[in-house]
């Protein structure tokens, strides 16, 4: 861990799994201790723990709990008592895609484990853990040697420590630019209606003294017009076989600004987050939320009683407003069918 990656949102415990909760922040520090998949499941939905690959670790973790749990119910059929909670996790947020592909690569440890199964899937998901890290570091140098400097980048929504087991997908990239001294000055969109760029990533730059200018989320096509960002540097929830990319409400405006203003658009993400069964941005399932998330801030209601509210939490990015995917398997140019598919045959 180096001076500017000192977060970490999800612990392992003997006790269970402890989450940091990024409902509460900057304000509290606090933390949740799930005990079983049912709390796991409820922490995620409930957005105590967020961001796609951060998703999906807690839904890996959450396994060994339901294992735990199935376990002590019954030792001669927790493979059959374990579902439920599988279910339930699975139910937790229907778009980000590492939550199915952490669940699916469980469910293969599954059947390798002889009674108590629980050594075998902790094994399995701190090594899902350690690998997105480890994923994170390496896309964070491949990100970087792309940006020419001194400049500065704008951010959205929160792609950083706190969405992922550390360093980040898009924050990583930028803690690795600042570092070799490439960038001067970070924005971070204040993403509405979650705040998450100006509560987490603002928050998380600001600890790991990273220089940070939050902005409204309607101020960055002017941002972008006065020549202020040369990059818009993003993360992703779920990646199609052509490269759409859904990511957090507010992405897909930013693409557009973007091209319009000669500003290159960068998504970091690990291969996890690729489904390879959806090739169109159209087929991928966007979740909405309630409508009580724009009318209140703080659990303050700032609109008027008897409105209506429409509260989509993701956009589709096409992948021609994107110029550089960066994975850990490597660096997409100008992502197509073409290009995705070189990156999936790539070892």
């Amino acid at each position: 861990m180096n001076a500017h990656d000192t977060v970490r949102p999800i612990l392992w415990t003997d006790q269970g799994l402890q989450l940091l909760d990024q409902r509460y922040l900057p304000g509290r520090v606090e933390h949740v201790l799930c005990r079983s998949a049912a709390e796991t499941a409820d922490a995620i939905r409930q957005m105590v723990v967020r961001g796609a690959p951060a998703i999906g670790i807690a839904a890996a973790y959450g396994v060994v709990l339901a294992a735990r749990e199935a376990y002590a119910q019954d030792p001669r059929r927790w493979r059959e008592l374990i579902e439920p909670g599988l279910i339930r996790l699975a139910e937790s947020r229907p778009t980000a895609v590492n939550l199915f592909w952490a669940l699916a690569r469980m469910r293969e440890r599954i059947p390798l484990a002889a009674g108590n199964p629980e050594h075998e899937l902790l094994t399995e998901a701190r090594a899902i853990q350690e690998e997105d890290l480890a994923a994170n570091l390496f896309m964070g140098e491949l990100g970087a040697q792309l940006i020419e400097g001194p400049t500065a980048v704008l951010t959205h929504c929160n792609t950083g420590s706190l969405a992922t087991a550390g360093y980040g997908t898009a924050l990583g990239v930028i803690r690795s630019a600042y570092t070799a001294g490439k960038i001067t000055q970070v924005y971070a969109d204040e993403t509405r209606p979650w705040l998450q760029g100006a509560r987490l990533t603002a928050w998380e730059l600001q600890q790991d003294a990273v220089p940070v200018t939050l902005i409204a989320d309607a101020a960055a096509p002017l941002l972008m017009r006065r020549g202020e960002v040369t990059w818009v540097i993003v993360g992703a929830d779920r990646i199609t076989a052509r490269g759409d990319v859904a990511n957090k409400i507010g992405t897909y405006g930013l693409s557009i600004a973007a091209k319009a203003h000669g500003v290159r658009f960068m998504v970091v993400a690990p291969t996890s987050t690729i489904d390879w069964t959806l090739e169109s941005g159209d087929d991928i399932p966007i979740e909405s939320r309630l409508a009580d998330e724009l009318f209140t801030v703080q659990g303050q209601r700032v609109a008027a009683d008897g409105i209506a509210a429409w509260n989509p939490v993701f956009d589709v990015t096409p992948a021609e407003n994107i110029d550089y995917l960066i994975t850990e398997k490597g660096v997409v140019h100008r992502p197509s069918l073409r290009t995705m598919q070189a990156l999936r045959d790539k070892p």
